[in-house]
C-alpha cells in the first residue's frame, strides 16, 4: 500500500500537527513534520523498480527460447498444421493440441516443467524452480506478465527489490511444492504461484501495518475481492490452483516478516525531544505476527518437502482437496 495513504492531520496546509496520534504515539502540537504533510516526500523515498522488469524480460526470453526449441514445423503432428506458420520454427502447436498458442507438452517437459514422477523418482528437484520460468502459451505468458507488472512494480517501489524478489521466488517454490503433493498425472508450468505470493504479501502487509492507513475497510475489501476472484478462476479445469494456494500462503506469511512499516514516530525521532521519542521501531504486535509467520513458514516448507520426496500423495490425507483445483460440472470433467 502506498505511503500516500498514511494518516494525515487536519493542519496539512500549515505543515503543523495538532497533537495527532500515530501508532499509539502522540506527536506534539507544535511539531513540524514533513513526513505527514509533504506529498512529494514519499515519492522521493521510493525505490526504482528493476527486478520486476528484469523478471518480465527473463520470462519473455525463456518463452522465445522455448518456441525455438519446440520447432513445430520440424515435427509431424496428428492434430493438424502449425499456427502462424510464417513464424517458421517459432510457430505455435495446433490449437487442438495447445489452445494457448504455445509449445508442445513434451517441449515443456524437456525444459523443466513440474512433473511429480521426475521430481520424486528421478531426483529432479530443480523442476520446483524451473517451472516458474516456463509458460504454456502466449496467452498464458501475457496474462501472467501483465499481472506481475500491475502488482509487482508498485510493491518493489515501496519495499525494494530484495524483499520483493525473495517473496516472488519463495512463493513460486511454495506453490510448486503444494502442486506436486496433489497433482501426479500432468505437468505444471507458469509464474502464477509467485504472483499469488505477491497478492498474499499485499494482504499481510495491510494487516501488519493496519494502523498507518486510512480507508482500512475499503482497502481490505477490495484486496479480498481480487484474491477471491483469482482463486475462483482456479477451480476451472487445466488450471493449477494448488500452485496458486501454495504461493498465496507463502507470500502471506512472508509479508508479516519482510513488509513491516516502522512506526511514524520512529521515522521522525531525530526531530523530537528525547522525552517524546519512541523506543521501538515497530509495534509489539508486528514482532509477534512476524515470529509466528516465520515459524509457520519454516515448518510448512520442511513438512512439505519431506512429504514430497517421500512420495506422499496429498489426496490420501485430504479427500476433498481436489475440489480446490477443479470442480466438476456438466460442461467439463476434472479427470480429463
Amino acid at each position: 500500500m502506498s505511503t500516500a495513504d498514511v494518516e494525515r492531520g487536519a493542519a496539512a496546509a500549515s505543515g503543523k500537527t495538532g497533537g495527532a496520534v500515530a501508532n499509539g504515539y502522540r506527536i506534539p502540537g507544535n511539531y513540524q513534520s514533513q513526513f505527514y504533510y509533504d506529498p512529494g516526500a514519499s515519492a522521493e523515498r521510493e525505490w526504482t523498480s528493476w527486478i520486476v522488469p528484469l523478471v518480465v524480460v527473463a520470462n519473455v526470453a525463456m518463452f522465445v527460447v522455448t518456441m525455438y526449441i519446440n520447432n513445430c514445423p520440424g515435427h509431424r503432428n496428428i492434430y493438424g498444421s502449425c499456427v502462424a506458420g510464417f513464424l517458421h520454427r517459432f510457430s505455435f502447436q495446433p490449437l487442438r493440441e495447445n489452445p494457448l498458442f504455445g509449445p508442445s507438452s513434451s517441449t515443456l517437459q524437456k525444459l523443466g516443467a513440474l512433473e511429480w514422477d521426475k521430481v520424486v523418482h528421478q531426483h529432479q528437484g530443480w523442476r520446483l524452480v524451473t517451472c516458474m520460468w516456463l509458460h504454456a502459451g502466449l496467452i498464458h505468458l501475457l496474462a501472467n506478465m501483465l499481472s506481475l507488472v500491475f502488482i509487482g512494480i508498485r510493491l518493489e517501489q515501496q519495499f525494494g527489490f530484495f524483499r520483493i524478489g525473495i517473496i516472488y521466488l519463495l512463493s513460486g517454490l511454495g506453490g510448486s511444492i503444494l502442486s506436486s503433493l496433489f497433482i501426479r498425472n500432468s505437468i505444471s508450468v507458469g509464474a502464477s504461484g509467485a504472483l499469488f505470493g505477491l497478492l498474499g504479501a499485499m494482504l499481510s502487509e495491510l494487516i501488519t501495518n493496519w494502523t498507518i492507513y486510512t480507508n482500512k475497510a475499503a482497502a481490505m475489501l477490495t484486496l479480498l475481492v481480487i484474491i477471491v476472484i483469482n482463486l475462483a478462476v482456479g477451480i476451472l479445469p487445466h488450471v493449477d490452483n494448488y500452485a496458486h494456494i501454495g504461493g498465496f500462503l507463502t507470500g502471506f506469511l512472508l509479508g508479516f516478516v519482510l513488509l513491516l512499516q516502522p512506526r511514524l514516530g520512529w521515522l521522525e525521532r531525530r526531530n523530537l525531544p528525547p522525552a517524546d521519542r519512541v523506543k521501538s521501531k515497530y509495534m509489539a504486535y508486528q514482532y509477534i505476527l512476524g515470529v509466528i509467520a516465520l515459524v509457520l513458514l519454516a515448518v510448512g516448507f520442511i513438512v512439505g518437502l519431506v512429504m514430497l520426496f517421500r512420495g506422499v500423495n496429498g489426496n490420501d490425507h485430504c479427500h476433498w482437496c481436489h475440489y480446490l483445483s477443479c470442480v466438476p460440472t456438466s460442461r467439463w470433467n476434472c479427470g480429463n
